[in-house]
């Protein structure tokens, strides 16, 4: 597979992923938690669960099922709802701070739903079924689905970078203001709400 191939599909997948989504407002969320490497490696498992769908051709039989990617996008939706109305009421308070009225988060937790808001994303489905194929090369010695899970990692990989640094930086730079944090993790909150009512609108209204 050649080396042009693979920096192409990177530098088109850096322009997407440092675009503010659900990941970033989910790492955001979480890293004034003090959980941003949970919340990381959640995103980063869920890309590697669509890496392989896609890889294996489930991602086509998805994206091209009405009923399947109906289905996805409501169960998908509804999640950034859910975590984003979970944010507006229980807003992240100073790292090491117990949220009023809520049992502490657990790492463990965090992976969970880190793996939801990518894994569940119908819009990521879409954009790997749509973006992979087209850096992909017939006449390579490695075969298709080898190559598609080549870009995938890298998409991954670089989604570990990208969301390693917003959740810390996030937590560092709002360590010591926990009004300002509540009120980002608010923010962040709104804007999961905001991208999940879109999704299902675009979806059923188109």
């Amino acid at each position: 597979m050649p080396i042009s191939a693979l920096l192409g599909f990177w530098a088109v997948a850096a322009l997407l992923i440092i675009v503010p989504g659900p990941d970033w407002a989910f790492a955001i969320s979480a890293g004034l938690r003090g959980h941003a490497v949970p919340a990381a490696t959640g995103i980063v498992v869920g890309y590697l669960a669509m890496t392989i769908v896609v890889a294996a051709g489930v991602g086509v039989l998805v994206a091209s099922s009405p009923v399947a990617l109906t289905a996805l996008t409501v169960v998908g939706g509804g999640y950034l709802i859910w975590l984003g109305v979970a944010a507006l009421v229980h807003p992240a308070e100073s790292p090491g701070v117990q949220d009023s009225g809520q049992a502490p988060r657990t790492p463990a937790l965090t992976i969970a739903q880190g793996i939801g808001v990518s894994g569940l994303n119908p819009k990521g489905l879409l954009v790997f079924v749509a973006m992979l194929p087209q850096f992909t090369t017939p006449a390579a010695a490695w075969p298709i689905a080898g190559q598609l899970a080549a870009l995938g990692l890298i998409f991954t990989l670089t989604c570990a970078a990208v969301y390693l640094i917003v959740g810390a930086s996030a937590h560092r730079v709002l360590h010591s203001r926990p009004g300002t944090a509540r009120a980002v993790s608010r923010g962040s909150g709104l804007c999961m709400v905001i991208i999940g009512a879109a999704l299902l609108a675009e979806h059923f209204l188109a």
